[in-house]
């Protein structure tokens, strides 16, 4: 007998509950650091001063919030209205440090991975994975061939302290901290995400991975993507997210900004399958430049609202 529109909904709600919808403890004392509910200038110097960032980035993170508070909700598009911001953890630090292995995970995050089955993709299918828990990456890896060609991929933290001069001439180029309200946000609180440059004529055969997982209730989390593909080169970024089910509410508010240089070619893949209490508001632009190809495959399947 044929299933009815009702069913096949809830039959896709108990999946999901089943496969994605688990959580761990949010207790303050199972992350390094917490930071209260709330946005504020006093947050932004914190968030600042845990990533021992340089100043011209505190100065970014303190004006990108005065254009946040100033600009009002989007009327376009879903009802945002509802968004408590006040309500909201806008950084957790999970670890202490980034592992690279991932028998060097605290034993509750690496069972996360472990249920979503990234570790073993990582060994079949990627050419490299990265791996967000709340507001921090904890697992990155690069295979050592792709290193050896001049291929850079970290999390957007450590990139802005490795490679700060290359990472400052092209962050907040293709979307301006000002450019919409949630960017705004973003632009002032952003942690983790994935960096990635490929030098000219150099093409990955196999995918680079993130995964992003949302834990803790009323999260907020805010990965900054900024991808640079150089002449002729070639690459292809997979990102997936979940988070478990609550009943209230979180915010998923990213920011991607992608270059493809002359010849050059960039797929970027989203496979969105948050819980329906995630509020997914996300911008994502590319530049292009002469005889360049951005191929963007995006497959929304979950979320209480998404906007892109």
């Amino acid at each position: 007998m044929a299933q009815t529109e009702t069913e096949v909904v809830q039959g896709i709600g108990s999946d999901y509950a089943n496969k994605y919808g688990f959580s761990n403890s949010d207790e303050a004392e199972n992350y390094f650091f917490k930071s209260g509910r709330g946005l504020s200038h006093e947050l932004v110097d914190a968030i600042s001063m845990h990533k021992k960032e340089p100043d011209w980035m505190r100065k970014f993170r303190h004006k990108s919030l005065d254009y946040f508070l100033a600009r009002p909700l989007p009327t376009w598009g879903g009802n945002v209205a509802e968004i408590d911001f006040d309500n909201i953890y806008y950084y957790i630090k999970p670890t202490e440090k980034q592992a690279n292995s991932w028998e060097d995970l605290p034993a509750d995050i690496k069972d996360t991975w472990d249920k979503l089955g990234i570790p073993e993709a990582e060994k079949k299918y990627l050419a490299g994975v990265g791996a967000q828990y709340e507001s921090e990456v904890v697992y990155h890896k690069l295979q050592e061939d792709l290193e050896k060609k001049g291929v850079i991929f970290l999390d957007t933290d450590s990139a802005l302290r490795e490679h700060e001069e290359l990472f400052k001439q092209y962050f907040g180029t293709v979307i301006p901290q000002n450019d919409n309200k949630f960017a705004a946000l973003n632009s002032a609180v952003w942690s983790g995400g994935s960096f990635i440059y490929v030098p000219p004529g150099v093409h990955i055969e196999m995918p680079l991975q993130a995964y992003f997982r949302i834990n803790a209730e009323n999260m907020g989390q805010f990965e900054r993507t900024l991808i640079l593909v150089d002449e002729g080169a070639y690459v292809h970024y997979v990102e997936g997210c979940t988070a478990p089910i609550y009943s209230t509410d979180s915010l998923h508010s990213a920011v991607v900004e992608i270059i493809v240089k002359k010849g050059g070619r960039a797929r970027y893949t989203t496979i969105q399958n948050w819980s329906n209490n995630v509020y997914n508001l996300v911008t994502k632009r590319a530049v292009a430049y002469e005889d360049a190809t951005m191929e963007w495959v995006d497959g929304n399947l979950g979320s209480k609202l998404t906007m892109k």
